[in-house]
C-alpha cells in the first residue's frame, strides 16, 4: 500500500519544517474573489453617494476618483486588514486562511503594504491575475510575487483533525504564578502553533539551531505576551509555560 502523500509544512530559516499547511491556489482565489465582492459592494457604495450628493465629474476628476478607488481597493484595504488583524482579511477568514511570515511568525505593516503593492503592479495588476496564477502554481509553497518579495506565505488556519501535535513538555512549577498573570490575547494562533511545533522537535534539532530558533519565537513571542518573563528563563522554558497557560485558559 502506498503511504498517503505528506502535506508540505513551513520550513523555518534553519530547514526545520513545521507542520503548518500553505492555503491552495484555489481556496486562494475564493478568499480573494469573496474580498474583491466586499470591496466592489463598498465602492458602489461611495459611487452612488458621490451621484446622490450632486458631484459634477468632468474627465479629469472621474479619473482620479478611479484611480484613488483601484488603490483604496487593492492595496489600503488588504494592508490595513492584514495588519490589524495578523494576516486576515475577511475573505481570508471565511476560508480559514491566514498570511504568515516565512518563517512562521506573524506579519507586520510592511509585509501586508509590499504584498499589496506587488498585488497592484505585478500579481494582478498586469495581465489580470495571470502572473499571480502562474507564480503560485509553480511555487512549492503557493506564493505568488508579493509573497516572494514580502517574504511571507498563505496558510491553512484550520488545522484538519488528522494532525497530530506532539507532546508539550510540562511547564515549570517555578513559573505557575507569573504565568496565571500572562495578557494572551495578542498572541496569535500561527505564532502559538509555531512555537509548539517547535517544542515537540526540540530534541530531532542541532544544539545551534535549537538555540537560534527557540530564541527568535521566545522573542516574537514576548512581543505579543505580557509581562516579560523572570529574568535568566530560558527560552524554551519561557514558551513552555506560555502554551501551558494558554491551553489552560482555552
Amino acid at each position: 500500500m502506498t503511504p498517503p502523500e505528506h502535506a508540505p509544512g513551513v520550513v523555518v530559516g534553519e530547514a526545520v519544517e513545521l507542520d503548518l499547511v500553505p492555503a491552495k491556489l484555489p481556496t486562494r482565489a475564493l478568499a480573494f474573489a469573496l474580498d474583491a465582492v466586499i470591496v466592489g459592494f463598498l465602492l458602489t457604495v461611495v459611487l452612488i453617494v458621490v451621484v446622490v450628493a450632486g458631484v459634477e465629474l468632468d474627465s479629469a476628476l472621474a479619473a482620479a476618483l478611479t484611480v484613488a478607488l483601484v488603490v483604496l481597493g487593492l492595496v489600503a484595504w488588504p494592508t490595513a486588514w492584514e495588519t490589524l488583524t495578523r494576516g486576515r482579511t475577511p475573505g481570508k477568514l471565511a476560508f480559514g486562511l491566514r498570511v504568515v511570515r516565512d518563517d512562521g511568525g506573524p506579519i507586520r505593516f510592511r509585509h501586508a503594504l509590499v504584498r499589496a503593492l506587488t498585488g497592484l503592479v505585478v500579481d494582478f495588476g498586469l495581465l489580470s491575475g495571470v502572473i499571480a496564477m502562474v507564480v503560485s502554481a509553480c511555487s512549492p509553497q503557493g506564493q505568488r510575487v508579493g509573497d516572494l518579495l514580502a517574504g511571507t506565505l498563505v496558510l491553512r488556519e484550520r488545522v484538519p483533525r488528522s494532525t497530530r501535535l506532539r507532546a508539550l513538555p510540562p511547564p515549570d512549577p517555578a513559573l505557575a504564578g507569573w504565568a496565571s498573570t500572562l495578557q494572551l490575547a495578542a498572541l496569535p494562533d500561527d505564532l502559538a502553533l509555531a512555537a509548539r511545533q517547535f517544542l515537540g522537535r526540540t530534541g530531532e534539532l542541532a544544539p545551534a539551531v535549537r538555540r537560534t530558533l527557540g530564541e527568535r519565537l521566545a522573542s516574537d513571542v514576548a512581543s505579543r505576551v505580557a509581562p516579560p518573563p523572570p529574568p535568566g528563563v530560558p527560552a524554551e522554558t519561557y514558551l513552555a509555560a506560555v502554551l501551558a497557560e494558554r491551553r489552560r485558559r482555552m
